[in-house]
């Protein structure tokens, strides 16, 4: 089974300051993993967000890059078409196409929120 990193999870595994770095560290383990444009920009946003972690913009595309490398993550195009994710609300958008997008794949979505109801969806615990 591959699975689509979430932008929490995607955060979670590079940050080593992160509270549940270690969880998410351990979990990735042997897994094989994949990234999309979504879980990357997302990634790239919130690492280079004043109130975050403050990154540069470079360092935190050093970061990325050098996971992606080191896990031997695939990049999956985000090709679905957004009217066909199902969410019901505009809070779900994200979550709920990230998941149909996983499932459109043959892959499980990665995640460290459990208010995602999805079946593609896998909760890193």
């Amino acid at each position: 089974m591959k699975y689509l990193l979430d932008v929490n999870a995607l955060i979670a595994a590079v940050w080593t300051d992160h509270v549940h770095h270690a969880a998410v560290d351990a979990w990735i383990e042997g897994k094989s993993l994949a990234t999309c444009p979504l879980s990357e920009l997302g990634f790239l946003r919130i690492s280079t967000h004043p109130k975050a972690f403050a990154a540069r913009m470079d360092d935190a595309r050093k970061l990325l890059q050098d996971f992606i490398a080191k896990h031997e993550t695939e990049f999956v195009a985000a090709d679905l078409p957004a009217l066909q994710s199902q969410a019901r609300q505009s809070a779900e958008l994200t979550d709920n196409y990230l998941a149909d997008l996983a499932a459109q794949k043959n892959l499980k979505l990665a995640t460290l929120d459990r208010a995602i109801p999805h079946e593609a969806v896998e909760v890193i615990s």
